[in-house]
């Protein structure tokens, strides 16, 4: 028997597809060069700030950036995606490092890309169009909302010995933190979020990140000559290497192997691997893998539309599922395309995925020769950073467009999954969204079945009823009950089901009671059948009933011969 499992799935497939299906000339690298080391320019700073905002060091987006991205860029189905920490992942992220400590996190990354592997061999990368924009948009944006709530202890300095989990305890504690602010952080802030508002708009073809970063420190350098204390990488973060240095900020090597259950938990104690740390962290790593999902597969389609190719997305699924389970060995914690780092990928130049790995082997560089540097960057410069990513990420245009625009069903959806994203988490907020808003698209749907009469109808003898629309559950009861108060006073009732495309279990149900039901001497019949529904009540050996039940292929032969 034919195994039909890898059909479709091909590995290296963007890779292959861009780089030997197509001829890779000397023109196309040089294209990829620049392009990568632009990525990479605008990735440093977000994979140290992701991280920070994650509740790690910062060295660990710089690995995430790097491995993760090598392995998605190779493995995956999408030519221009950029992988590696976002945005999105910092709410999920947050309380799993706090709760378990980094080892936890990247067991939580492990097994989020053993779920997405699973999914990418189920085929399940199409469910995204399934996936409603008022959902998509909701829970978006209550992300971004969560993700600038939590800049805004380092923008300004606030001092918090407690930081609450849940969010209104978190507004609450920073409205209450607000006379610890730093002048000096603030400042640095201020400063780095004005070069990154209004860089784009001298014209310049250059990412606006290091720009504002270079400014923000410039800032720092003259409170420093003010001795005014401000918060740098260097000065929260240290490490110790194998050989037992120590040191502030991000260390100077490589991603190095390591086995993340060995590495200790928050208590201290190296984490191990059984199934209570299985089962702790399942429910964060299926959260992880989700999202990871939507929004690499979002970033394809949005990448696909800015080029005109075409994405494999279940090859997309794998990739990103085997970048997140080889990246934890190496300190990465979850990864997934990111949709304006893959953006500017393509405005600047890319062709094929090696920009990606460019990208990826400037952070590697940049770890090995800029890390002393790297450690002076002030931590509210960082939080300017994620402050404008959250804003983009927002797309608040989207939201004020959909609340004037849009059905007022598509807005309790979108408001519903903003509101459960922030107070809950995001997994509630999909899940409800889409039950939400499958319901209201189930009642649009059943309205717009309906019945119409026929100018063939005799009163009082023969009726002649068009049905228009699907004949489902949510509508085929109400349907036949207008039938049946329509028809009380006639002996045959004609159905022309030539608009009606579905027959469910629960239509097949109310047309069997209905036709049981009949009064004495009442006959039905029904003519033009679609194949949909023909084939259903051949399945379920419905057979004329001479006298009562009656099947014709027309409605002009269904009149003929009941006429006589």
């Amino acid at each position: 028997m034919k195994n039909h499992l890898f059909t479709g799935l091909r590995p290296f497939s963007a890779l292959i597809d861009a780089c030997w299906k197509e001829p890779y000339t000397t023109q196309r690298l040089i294209k990829d060069i620049i392009a990568g080391i632009t990525v990479g320019i605008i990735a440093i700073p977000l994979a140290m700030a992701l991280a920070i905002g994650s509740g790690v060091a910062p060295q660990y987006g710089l690995y995430t950036s790097a491995v993760a991205g090598i392995v998605i860029a190779l493995c995956g189905g999408s030519r221009f995606s950029v992988s590696g920490p976002t945005a999105a992942f910092v709410v999920i992220l947050y309380p799993v490092s706090q709760q378990f400590g980094l080892a936890g996190l990247l067991i939580a990354t492990l097994l989020s890309g053993v779920i997405l592997v699973i999914m990418g061999f189920a085929r399940l990368g199409k469910l995204i169009e399934f996936i409603p924009l008022s959902v998509t948009l909701g829970f978006t944006s209550g992300i971004a909302i969560t993700i600038a709530t939590m800049q805004i202890k380092d923008f300004f300095g606030l001092t918090l010995p407690v930081v609450p989990e849940e969010y209104v305890g978190k507004v609450a504690a920073l409205f209450a933190a607000l006379p610890t602010f730093n002048p000096g952080d603030t400042l640095i802030g201020i400063g780095t979020m004005a070069v990154l508002v209004y860089w784009p708009r001298l014209g310049i073809r250059f990412p606006a990140h290091l720009p504002a970063l270079i400014a923000g420190s410039g800032i720092m350098a003259v409170l420093w000559l003010f001795d005014m204390p401000v918060a740098t990488i260097g000065t929260r973060f240290g490490y110790i290497l194998a050989d037992g240095t120590h040191g502030q900020g991000i260390p100077p090597i490589l991603p190095q192997w390591l086995l993340p259950w060995t590495l200790p938990d928050v208590h201290g104690v190296p984490m191990g691997l059984n199934w209570h740390t299985v089962s702790a962290l399942l429910p964060a790593a299926f959260s992880m893998a989700m999202l990871g999902a939507i929004e690499s597969l979002l970033c394809a389609v949005v990448l696909d539309g800015m080029t005109g190719k075409k994405h494999q997305s279940n090859n997309e699924l794998i990739g990103q599922g085997v970048g997140n389970i080889i990246a934890p060995f190496f300190g990465g914690i979850t990864a997934t395309a990111a949709i304006a780092r893959s953006a500017a990928n393509v405005r600047a130049g890319a062709t094929s995925p090696v920009s990606s790995l460019v990208h990826s082997l400037l952070v590697l560089l940049a770890l090995l020769v800029l890390a002393p540097a790297l450690s002076y960057l002030p931590l509210s410069a960082m939080a300017a950073l994620l402050l404008l990513v959250a804003w983009n990420m927002s797309e608040a245009r989207k939201v004020i467009y959909l609340l004037r625009r849009a059905p007022r069903d598509d807005i309790v959806v979108m408001l519903l999954c903003m509101s459960l994203t922030v107070l809950f988490d995001m997994v509630i907020a999909i899940t409800v969204g889409i039950v939400l808003a499958s319901l209201l698209f189930m009642r649009r749907i059943a309205a717009m079945t309906r019945i119409s009469e026929l100018p063939q109808s005799t009163s009082g003898k023969l009726r002649a009823l068009r049905v228009n629309g699907p004949l489902f559950f949510a509508a085929a009861e109400r349907i036949f009950e207008e039938i049946a108060v329509l028809t009380a006073q006639d002996d045959v009732i004609i159905l022309q089901w030539d608009a009606v495309p579905v027959l469910d279990a629960g239509g097949l149900q109310a047309f069997v009671h209905f036709s049981e039901n009949l009064a004495a001497g009442k006959r039905l019949v029904i003519t033009d059948i679609p194949f949909q529904p023909l084939k259903t009540l051949a399945r379920a050996n419905i057979h004329p009933i001479p006298g009562r039940l009656a099947f014709y292929s027309t409605l002009e032969q269904a009149l003929a011969e009941e006429a006589k």
